[in-house]
């Protein structure tokens, strides 16, 4: 699509969105009366308007049925997190039995740690990249020092060549390669928090699984933002977290993948709890533990119901649409963004967009490294009713989401952008 500096252009835009009427089902706050423009949905997604509804009703019968409602509730309590699994395989491409909400997002990597990296005195390296997200880091770090290692010796962080700032998918595999041996664990995000690079999960799990190690993917800033395979890309697990893109409030009950080759696989570790034991015989308190099929055997403590009340609102969203048509919109609505950004700074003397340019390599973020009163243009988009997200020492983070932002939001806010730079 040839794209037009205009508001007349983008408000065409918003009249050809078949995805527009999305918007109407999230709470949008206000600045000065009027709704904000919020482009933070890769730290905090808005909230669903049936959120209420949807919490109220555990509440409800939690007041009427007390204990009983684990088994007589609207939605039993005691099979609550059954209820997710249709919705959140469609998004992550996986199949029912391989996903499950639980818990939060660094729980769950500690536990998929527990089962997928088990060091041995040859093969006990793990690579992730320079600049993880630093829960990733103090996760991978104490889970390496749990087995009596170093992480300078057992830790692989990989950089982006000189002057760039995402890295080559042929550099990832030629570390992967160069570990060969060594190698236990490949560990990287879907989408990278800072740079907002989109991994080649297929190509890398292919790497991996060739030396014979295993890998996992953080989606944190993947689940909901980007077309994901993680079956048919034979990926060994996965982890996210549900209060980004996915909407289901703070600290919101978090997800994981494990492929279905591992489900009767006993010899890979795990730590059990008794949620995940049968359900059958959960109640009967014996000892000797036998997993749930599939991902709900790795899970260890029952289901929080308030919490993924809250997920099931925004979950019933999404089952309204599909990951194919809200990455048709995101495409668009960050390409334009880019587009707008370039025509403002062409030569990049102001500011320079790290994120990949190709659409294929990223999701809806935009990071934009400021050469020059970054703090000072962020805290201006603030004042004006836009809101982006500051990473130090000198990035905005700009995020149009799909389900609830427009064109005309995009366009103003390049359009604000830029006079504050000026100022």
């Amino acid at each position: 699509m040839k794209f037009e500096n205009s508001l007349a252009f983008a408000r065409k835009l918003d009249r050809q969105d078949s995805l527009a009427s999305l918007r109407k089902e999230f709470e949008v706050p206000k600045h000065n009366k009027k709704p904000i423009i919020y482009f933070v949905g890769n730290s905090l997604g808005l909230q669903p308007k049936a959120t209420r509804k949807f919490v109220n009703e555990e509440l409800d019968d939690w007041a009427s049925l007390a204990v009983e409602g684990h088994f007589n509730g609207k939605r039993p309590w005691l099979y609550y997190h059954k209820f997710s699994k249709k919705v959140l395989a469609k998004l992550v491409g996986a199949k029912p039995l391989e996903v499950v909400a639980m818990n939060q997002l660094t729980v769950n990597l500690h536990l998929m740690m527990v089962s997928f990296y088990s060091p041995t005195k040859v093969r006990h390296k793990i690579i992730i990249e320079s600049g993880a997200f630093s829960s990733d880091q103090y996760a991978v770090e104490t889970q390496i020092r749990s087995h009596q290692l170093n992480p300078d010796d057992a830790l692989v962080e990989l950089k982006p060549r000189s002057g760039e700032h995402t890295l080559r998918t042929e550099d990832i595999i030629t570390a992967i390669k160069k570990n060969g041996d060594q190698l236990a664990l490949v560990l990287l995000p879907g989408v990278q928090y800072y740079s907002g690079q989109f991994f080649d999960i297929g190509k890398i799990t292919k790497a991996a699984h060739e030396v014979g190690a295993f890998a996992g993917f953080d989606l944190a800033h993947a689940a909901g933002n980007v077309p994901l395979q993680l079956h048919k890309d034979n990926v060994d697990f996965a982890v996210w977290c549900s209060y980004k893109y996915l909407n289901s409030g703070p600290g919101g009950i978090a997800g994981a993948f494990i492929h279905e080759r591992h489900r009767d696989n006993s010899a890979i570790p795990r730590f059990a709890g008794w949620w995940g034991h049968s359900e059958k015989e959960r109640f009967q308190m014996k000892k000797g533990f036998k997993p749930m099929d599939g991902a709900d055997g790795w899970q260890v403590s029952n289901v929080p119901i308030l919490s993924s009340a809250a997920h099931l609102a925004s979950l019933q969203i999404f089952d309204s649409t599909s990951m194919a048509e809200l990455r048709k919109k995101s495409v668009l609505l960050t390409s334009y963004l880019h587009f707008l950004l370039t025509e403002l700074d062409s030569s990049k003397n102001l500011f320079e967009i790290i994120t990949p340019s190709s659409s294929s390599m990223r999701g809806c973020q935009l990071s934009i490294l400021m050469k020059k009163n970054g703090k000072k243009v962020f805290n201006g988009l603030v004042k004006k009713g836009i809101h982006t997200d500051w990473r130090e020492p000198d990035v905005i983070r700009a995020a149009p989401v799909p389900l609830y932002n427009t064109f005309t939001e995009v366009y103003t806010f390049a359009s604000v952008f830029g006079s504050l730079l000026k100022g």
